[in-house]
C-alpha cells in the first residue's frame, strides 16, 4: 500500500525529473509542469455517448521538465521507458506505435492550429500506473500540452487544451477515446470531483469534504470517508478492438433507435436523437426491436449509467453516502453483465470489498479489461479492506495488488 502523502510523492518526482534533465542536457530546465491521473467515481463508458461522468484528479503524476532549444528539434527522454525520441517540431511527426506517439500527437495538433513551436529538450517522468485505467496517457498529453503553451507563450483555455489532447489520442495515437480523461487532467480542482456534461462540456466542481483522518490523505467524499483504489495488476491496451467495438455498438444502436422511432433529426422528448444520451430506457424497450442482443445490452448499460451518474451526484451533494455506494455497485454489475468490460480479477476485488464492513461501494473504474477498482470506504474500514485484499486476492489470482489512497488535486499546472 502506498502511504506517501501527495506532497512527498510530487516532491520526489519533481526532483527526479530535474536531476534527470541536468544529467541528460547539462543544464537546468526552465519549466516544470505536472499533470494528474484520474479516477472516475461513476459514469463509465458514457463520455463518448455524450453523457455525464464524475471523475476526480488524483495525486499520481506525470511531470514534464523542459527547456527551449535554438533549433527546431524536440528531444524528449522518458525515464519509464529509458528511451529518447527526437523529431522536428515544424514537420509532421511519424507515429511509432509506442509512448512517443503521445507527445508527438500533441505537437502535431499544435501544428494543425498553425502555431509556430520552438524546439525543446525535455524529460518525462511520472508515477501514474501505466495500463491501470488511471489515465496515464491523458496525463502525458496534458503535461506536454501545458508545457508547450508555456514555452511558446500560447493562450488556451483548459477545456480547449483537453480537446486538443483528445484529438491527439484519436487521430495520432489511434485510440477512439472520449473527452473525460483529458478534461479532468486539465481542469480539476483540489478537493473536488468534476461533474462533466460530455455533450457541451459544461461542468460543475463538486466539493468532496475532507476525511476525518488526521493524516488528511484520503479523497474525502463526506466526513470520515476515503477513496481507495485497488490495482488488479491486469494490464490492458485501450487500443484493443474490444473497446472500439463497444463504441461502434453504441453508435449503431443510437442510429437504429433514431430511425426506428421515426425521429432522426427531429424532436424526441425535447432532444434530438444523436447519441444514447438522448434515449430513455422506455425508448430502448419500445424501439430496440431488431437490435442484436449484444447491441441491446451495450445500449442498456450506457442509458442506465447516465441516469445513475446524475442520481449519484445528487446523493453525494445531499450527504447520502449509502445511496451513492449502492449506485456504484449497480454500475459495476452493469459493466460486468451488459457492457462486459470487467473480468474475474476486477469482480473478485469488488466481491472482497463488499464483504468488508464499512465499505459502502466498490466498482471497476476506467475502460475495463483489467485495471483498477474504486472503493468508497469509511475511515475505520480502510485497514480492514487493505488486509482483506492483500490476503485473499493473491491466493485466488496469483497476482499482487497495489492499493492507493489518493487525494483530489488540481489539474495541469506549471510548478517552476
Amino acid at each position: 500500500m502506498n502511504h506517501q502523502s501527495k506532497e512527498e510523492t510530487l516532491t520526489s518526482i519533481v526532483k527526479q525529473a530535474q536531476q534527470a534533465f541536468e544529467e541528460s542536457f547539462g543544464e537546468k530546465p526552465e519549466l516544470v509542469v505536472r499533470a494528474p491521473g484520474r479516477v472516475n467515481l461513476i459514469g463509465e463508458h458514457t463520455d463518448y455517448n455524450e453523457g455525464f461522468v464524475f471523475p476526480a484528479a488524483i495525486d499520481r503524476w506525470v511531470v514534464f521538465t523542459a527547456r527551449r532549444r535554438t533549433d527546431n528539434q524536440a528531444v524528449i527522454r522518458s525515464i519509464a521507458h529509458d528511451e529518447v525520441t527526437r523529431f522536428a517540431v515544424d514537420e509532421t511527426p511519424k507515429p511509432e506505435g509506442n509512448w512517443q506517439d503521445y507527445p508527438k500527437g500533441v505537437v502535431y495538433e499544435f501544428q494543425k492550429l498553425k502555431h509556430t513551436l520552438c524546439g525543446f529538450d525535455a524529460v518525462l517522468v511520472g508515477n501514474v500506473p501505466i495500463g491501470a485505467g488511471l489515465s496515464s496517457s491523458a496525463a502525458v498529453e496534458m503535461a506536454v500540452g501545458k508545457s508547450l503553451l508555456e514555452l511558446n507563450d500560447i493562450k488556451m483555455t483548459g477545456p480547449d487544451l483537453a480537446l486538443l489532447g483528445q484529438r491527439a489520442e484519436n487521430h495520432f495515437v489511434g485510440v477512439n477515446c472520449g473527452i473525460m480523461d483529458q478534461f479532468v487532467s486539465a481542469n480539476a480542482r483540489a478537493g473536488h470531483a468534476l461533474f462533466l456534461d460530455c455533450r457541451d462540456l459544461s461542468y460543475e466542481q463538486v466539493p468532496l469534504p475532507a476525511s476525518e483522518s488526521p493524516l488528511g490523505r484520503g479523497l474525502g467524499v463526506g466526513s470520515g470517508m476515503r477513496i481507495v483504489i485497488c490495482n488488479s495488476k491486469v494490464t490492458r491496451g485501450l487500443t484493443d478492438s474490444a473497446y472500439n467495438n463497444r463504441r461502434s455498438a453504441c453508435e449503431s444502436g443510437a442510429l437504429h433507435l433514431a430511425k426506428a422511432s421515426s425521429l432522426p433529426l427531429s424532436e424526441a422528448k425535447g432532444q434530438n436523437i444523436r447519441a444514447l444520451r438522448d434515449v430513455s430506457l422506455d425508448m430502448l424497450e419500445t424501439y430496440g426491436v431488431g437490435l442484436s442482443e449484444i447491441v441491446l445490452k451495450r445500449c442498456r448499460h450506457v442509458i442506465t449509467e447516465i441516469e445513475r451518474t446524475r442520481k449519484a451526484v445528487d446523493l453525494l451533494k445531499s450527504g447520502n453516502l449509502e445511496g451513492f455506494g449502492k449506485l456504484m455497485a449497480a454500475s459495476h454489475a452493469s459493466l460486468r453483465d451488459d457492457y462486459e468490460v470487467s473480468g474475474k480479477e476486477l469482480d473478485l476485488l469488488v466481491e472482497i470489498a463488499a464483504e468488508v464492513p464499512g465499505v459502502l461501494g466498490a466498482r471497476m473504474t476506467g475502460a475495463g479489461f483489467g485495471g483498477c477498482t474504486v472503493n468508497l470506504v469509511r475511515d475505520y474500514a480502510v485497514d480492514a479492506l487493505v488486509k482483506a485484499v492483500e490476503e485473499r486476492y493473491p491466493q485466488e489470482t496469483y497476482l499482487t495488488p497495489e492499493i492507493y489512497v489518493c487525494s483530489a488535486v488540481n489539474g495541469a499546472e506549471r510548478l517552476v
